[in-house]
């Protein structure tokens, strides 16, 4: 890793080694930004305050060796990332403003993408991950892990069961605490359709019945001027003497047949003066007829007003119009329906939350049985792990609990609560010695004792789970003599099979590096590319010395740093 402009750090280079690389130096060296940089390359979070003061931007670029075919490799070339001769390039850049960007290899990518590669290549682990140990969630994801496949797949199905149970209850709560309000939104429905169906109108009768209204209001002008209009075409029997428009147009036509022949333009006007007079007899016909039809019957305008103030009374309620009072009708209708069918429903849904509930107990009795049985392998073999840690009469266990509630599930013939997890409450217990009643291990264990738990944890882990770097800050933390020396033994056995880097106090961890890196800060305060170092032969044996006494030149001091660097290659 390259680092630059953060924190402490001006311009920094960090080798680590393919085994096990332990970070050391004074306190507030610096050494912590080891894990803070590696933290920025997979996605932590951006914090403008990491930016040196003085610096537009801190910048952290990485080089990690990926596998061909691994799933972080298939992930970064699914975001467009090109792989550089096996290894991916990484970096992430921060200014002082708070804007972040990230690079997977020559691409620019989502921070979310790097976060998605973490769990693929790195396990980070520091105080702050021994303190979410303590939480019995925690825990009991720590234990699912560690079961597989066993808890995996009943767990899966579970969540499934889960929420669709959840789906259901809400649905069901709705349909009953509601029952009064559909009650009366039924009953409104009811009201408005019987009060349709009473009346039943007809597709476009409004503007039938206005129409009719109209002409039988006025019959008397209507008639009158179509009578004027007969006798003015047609003639008027009581006046004989007045022409009319029918015998005009007549003798029109017979003065231009008598001398058709003699221009084909006249000719044709003749004919146009025909269609004109059958016109004009046609309409006279129809006003006669138009006249003789005509109701000016009182009654019937009476029913026709009676009608159309029943189909305002419906418009005023459920439309505009006769068309929407019917649109409300037909919908109505099918709310209704659906109102009736929610009784119904209730049983329908009633029965699916019994077998959901039904279904529940079993896969949750299954998580349980699963849980039990991967709880024991999981303590032997962590307990295993503290006898190589200095404690030896250590024992771990686990408490799996359920507790009863009425409205819960049932598990091993109880009632018990249940979450989205299944039933059990997980909590890892430590009997620290024999005789010693077993404790949760945040009341059971000290710090270097959880130290010990938490790093015999990720041992087991890697047994089963491995990922291809470990990184630990100051995991060591509380710990001293013996057992700093077995478990800087301990991560030595690691890193036989993955890289380990520690960032460390002890020189009993330092001892079993393959690499130990010096961060040390110039004269001004900051760590430059000379600041981190790699220790070999004299110079190891003096940040050793100076670690176990505070003085390099120590004759004690250095007699005793070789005696662990030899402790450590015998070991190897």
């Amino acid at each position: 890793m390259r680092i630059r402009s953060l924190g402490v750090i001006d311009d920094a280079v960090v080798e680590l080694s393919p085994g096990f690389t332990a970070v050391t130096g004074e306190t507030g060296a610096g050494k912590t930004m080891v894990v803070t940089s590696l933290g920025l390359l997979l996605g932590g979070r951006a914090d403008p305050a990491l930016v040196r003061i003085g610096s537009p931007s801190a910048v952290v670029e990485g080089r990690v060796s990926v596998p061909p075919g691994a799933a972080a490799a298939v992930r970064a070339e699914e975001a467009g990332a090109e792989l550089d001769d096996g290894a991916l390039l990484i970096s992430r850049t921060i200014s002082a403003e708070g804007r972040s960007r990230a690079h997977l290899g020559g691409r620019s990518v989502p921070v979310g993408v790097l976060a998605e590669l973490a769990d693929e290549l790195v396990a980070v682990h520091g105080q702050t991950d021994q303190q979410g140990l303590l939480k019995p969630a925690r825990q009991r994801g720590a234990l699912d892990r560690y079961a597989g496949d066993a808890v995996a797949v009943p767990l899966a199905r579970y969540g499934d069961a889960y929420r669709r149970l959840r789906a259901v209850s809400a649905q069901l709560e709705e349909l009953t605490t509601r029952a009064r309000e559909r009650a009366q939104e039924a009953d409104l429905l009811r009201f408005g359709l019987t009060e349709i169906e009473a009346v039943e109108p007809r597709p476009g009768e409004d503007a039938e019945l206005a129409a009719e209204a109209e002409r039988l209001g006025h019959a008397e002008a209507l008639a009158s001027a179509a009578a004027l209009a007969h006798g003015a075409l047609a003639g008027n029997p009581e006046d004989p003497e007045v022409l009319d428009a029918t015998t005009l147009v007549a003798g029109a036509q017979r003065a231009l047949d008598a001398v058709r022949a003699h221009d084909p333009a006249l000719a044709a006007l003749a004919d146009r003066m025909g269609e004109i007079s059958i016109l004009l007899a046609d309409v006279a016909t129809e006003l006669a007829g138009y006249a003789d039809n005509l109701d000016a019957d009182p009654r019937r305008l009476a029913a026709v007003e009676e009608r159309r103030a029943a189909l305002t009374a419906l418009t005023r309620k459920y439309g505009t119009d006769v068309a929407a009072v019917l649109a409300w009708a037909e919908e109505g209708a099918a709310r209704l329906t659906e109102l009736d069918g929610d009784d119904d429903r209730i049983g329908e849904l009633t029965a699916e939350r019994d077998t959901l509930r039904a279904e529940l107990s079993g896969l949750a009795q299954a998580l349980t049985d699963a849980r039990t049985e991967a709880a024991a392998r999981f303590a032997d073999a962590v307990t295993a792990e503290l006898v190589s840690l200095a404690m030896p009469h250590a024992r771990v266990s686990f408490a799996i609990r359920q507790t009863e509630d009425p409205e819960g599930v049932e598990v091993g013939g109880r009632t018990v609560a249940y979450g989205p997890a299944g039933a059990d409450e997980v909590e890892l217990l430590l009997a620290p010695h024999p005789g010693a009643p077993p404790r949760p291990i945040a009341k059971g264990a000290s710090g270097g004792e959880l130290s010990r738990v938490m790093l015999a944890v990720e041992v087991v882990f890697a047994g089963t789970d491995p990922v291809p770097t470990y990184l630990f800050d100051e995991v060591d933390a509380g710990v001293g003599g013996k057992a700093a020396v077995e478990i800087g033994r301990r991560l030595a056995k690691l890193a036989r099979t993955a890289q380990v880097v520690v960032v460390t106090h002890l020189p009993q961890v330092a001892a079993f590096a393959d690499r130990q890196l010096l961060v040390e800060k110039t004269s001004d305060g900051s760590v430059t590319r000379s600041g981190v170092t790699v220790l070999e032969g004299e110079d190891r044996v003096r940040e050793l010395s100076r670690m176990l006494a505070g003085q390099e030149d120590s004759e004690t001091a250095r007699a005793h740093a070789e005696e662990l660097l030899a402790t450590a290659r015998a070991d190897a």
